[in-house]
């Protein structure tokens, strides 16, 4: 008889994208993201970090002072790290991110074809970019949802 308590897809592809967070070397916020197919194989895996060719020590990783000195002009998002590496058509894919997916990487994700997206956390869901995400996936046609962790306990930093 086979063993009952392996991983579910959802929990797999999640587990994936955190580990994938762990080579962010944002100090803050680590965020994986991880793309399928409905086949359930890998198109591609991204993090958030700076692009390439822009040396990670002397961009500034600084959450907060005026635009120029913090990480927000220059940290591509995990979820168009793992789009812009996949090489691959992602028409009709699955996204597992570990933070929801804001309103710049949402259009991405709409642009490149992905149909569903899996999230660990949204815990900026209040804010506008996080709103005007779930309105274009809405109207886009692209659904959601919220990973459930059945009780289990997950370590991370968003």
């Amino acid at each position: 008889m086979k063993r009952k308590d392996y991983l579910s897809w959802d929990e797999y592809f999640i587990g994936i994208a955190m580990l994938s967070a762990q080579r962010s070397k944002d100090p803050n916020t680590q965020v994986g993201a991880c793309i399928v197919d409905g086949d359930h194989k890998i198109l591609s895996l991204g993090y958030n970090g700076m692009p390439v060719g822009c040396s990670d020590d002397r961009l500034p990783w600084n959450n907060q002072g005026d635009a120029l000195n913090t990480k927000y002009m220059f940290v591509c998002h995990a979820e168009l790290n793992a789009i812009l590496n996949s090489g691959k058509d992602l028409k009709g894919s699955t996204i597992y991110t570990t933070l929801f997916p804001c309103n710049e990487c949402a259009k991405a994700i709409i642009q490149a074809g992905i149909r569903h997206v899996v999230y660990l956390s949204d815990k900026y869901a209040e804010t506008d970019a996080t709103i005007a995400s779930k309105r274009m996936f809405d109207m886009a046609g692209v659904t959601y949802h919220e990973y459930n962790l059945h009780g289990k306990t997950l370590e991370l930093n968003l």
